[in-house]
């Protein structure tokens, strides 16, 4: 309808807009963003429009004024100041209801009339132009709105046409026989200026689109980026306490469930004593995952880390992995083994190491079957390794592995045991069940090669098993694990 239209689609599809207030309200910056990026454009455009409308409605003015003055008067003035006061009301219309379509106000969707709108309005000058030539000049505005809701040639073709027509009522309105030069030059000098003009707005409002559209991209992939960062937050943090949980609080519950069974042994042989140290046992298995629990939800290290050393940490975690075997009717005798000279780790390296002590005695100690179990430390300067060893049943590898695979496809973890030392071929299989108790291995092979580090399994049936660690000290290892 209004010169807004030719901004959207009414002068066919791909045709930028033209001059209307309700570009503004279609395409005004939501952000900060773009309104950086299109803050001088928006401007330019914004002030083009104000001065097109005003412009109209000053040249109008001022041939109804022309019109009524004092004076000589042509036929019929107050017919054509009607006709003049009906070309207001209709470019003003157009130009209202584009502007609250583009706000958002009403549905009812002028652009689609914007052909019909200019037609109208065109009509309607050029009745005017016949009953006075003082209305000419509203030629020039018009230039502009022909130059954006049409296709350019016609656009070109409908100007020169206008253009003849002011010559003509400029030639008419002098009486004499041969037009002025003037007259003339004039009506294609702004004509020209026109076209330029219009060329110019379009290239700058192709610019302001085109910066509005890379500012949309940007924000859809700052978007994207911060969902995908989120997501791989959300994802990282899962495996952390899948892990957490995995090395801690379930291989604790095993040994509460081990001593809980030991204990009912102890009273249904009437052994009251035994059941109270084995119920000892448990409370300060319980207490021990409950600080674990509460330390890796804070994301703090292990509890038996605190103000003691990685070294007195699986010493004493030999200890208890001894006492809870006996506890449960085994006899493992359980030690830790320190080659080099102990050098102080990073945090990350620690945890690591005590974690997978933890859940490789653990599963000696559930279903090796072993006598005896020996963790060995040693500090080699620019890297660290860690070797659990059992003499128990051991077990098939490639076996435990197919059971893993088997098992993840349903519960979506990996098998083989926890994957640590004594895990025995039938418990192998199970391992990688629902129940989720095949995590180990994988978790422990994520929290190694985290710190750039490997891990090694060596076992077969009836030969005892043996999970060796290995993590680098130097910048490129031990710095990242920080």
């Amino acid at each position: 309808m209004s010169a807004t239209p030719a901004l959207n689609t009414s002068g066919g599809p791909g045709r930028p807009g033209a001059a209307g207030t309700g570009s503004s309200g279609a395409h005004a910056p939501r952000d900060p963003l773009s309104a950086v990026e299109s803050a001088s454009s928006e401007a330019i455009l914004r002030v083009l429009r104000v001065t097109l409308h005003t412009g109209f409605a000053a040249l109008l003015v001022v041939g109804v004024v022309r019109l009524l003055a004092p004076g000589p008067r042509g036929s019929f003035p107050f017919l054509w100041s009607g006709l003049a006061l009906v070309l207001a009301a209709v470019y003003l219309t157009g130009t209202v209801l584009e502007h609250r379509h583009a706000a958002g106000r009403i549905r009812f969707n002028p652009r689609r009339y914007g052909l019909q709108w200019l037609a109208a309005v065109t009509a309607l000058w050029v009745l005017l132009l016949v009953g006075s030539a003082d209305f000419a000049w509203l030629a020039f505005p018009l230039f502009f709105l022909h130059l954006h809701l049409l296709p350019r040639r016609a656009a070109l073709l409908t100007i020169a046409l206008m253009t003849a027509a002011v010559i003509a009522s400029q030639w008419s309105a002098s009486g004499d026989p041969v037009p002025h030069a003037a007259a003339v030059v004039g009506p294609l000098f702004g004509a020209a200026f026109a076209v330029i003009t219009g060329l110019a707005y379009v290239a700058l409002y192709r610019e302001a689109e085109n910066q509005r559209r890379a500012a949309d991209e940007l924000r859809r992939t700052r978007q994207e980026l911060a969902a995908s960062q989120h997501e791989a937050g959300v994802l990282a943090e899962r495996e952390r306490l899948a892990r957490e949980i995995h090395d801690t609080l379930a291989q604790g519950l095993s040994s509460i469930v081990l001593l809980a069974r030991a204990a009912e042994q102890s009273l249904a042989h009437g052994d009251p004593v035994t059941a109270g140290s084995r119920v000892a046992l448990m409370q300060q298995t319980a207490a021990d995952n409950l600080a674990e629990a509460r330390s890796f939800v804070r994301g703090l290290s292990s509890p038996q880390l605190h103000d003691t050393t990685l070294v007195e940490a699986l010493r004493r975690l030999c200890e208890e992995t001894g006492r809870s075997a006996a506890a449960g009717g085994a006899a493992l005798r359980c030690r830790l083994e320190v080659d080099g000279e102990p050098a102080e780790l990073p945090q990350p390296h620690q945890v690591a190491l005590l974690r997978a002590a933890q859940a490789s005695l653990a599963n000696v100690r559930d279903h090796a079957s072993a006598g005896n179990a020996v963790v060995t430390l040693t500090f080699l300067g620019t890297e660290v390794t860690m070797d659990i060893y059992d003499d128990g049943v051991g077990f098939d590898p490639d076996l435990a592995a197919g059971a893993g695979a088997a098992g993840a496809g349903n519960s979506g973890t990996s098998a083989a045991g926890t994957g640590s030392a004594g895990a025995g071929t039938a418990r192998a299989g199970h391992d990688g069940g629902a129940d989720g108790s095949g995590f180990g291995l994988r978790s422990l092979r994520e929290r190694v090669e985290a710190l750039s580090g490997s891990l090694e399994l060596e076992t077969a049936p009836g030969e005892g098993t043996v999970v060796a660690i290995r993590l680098p000290l130097d910048p490129a290892g031990g710095d990242a694990g920080d």
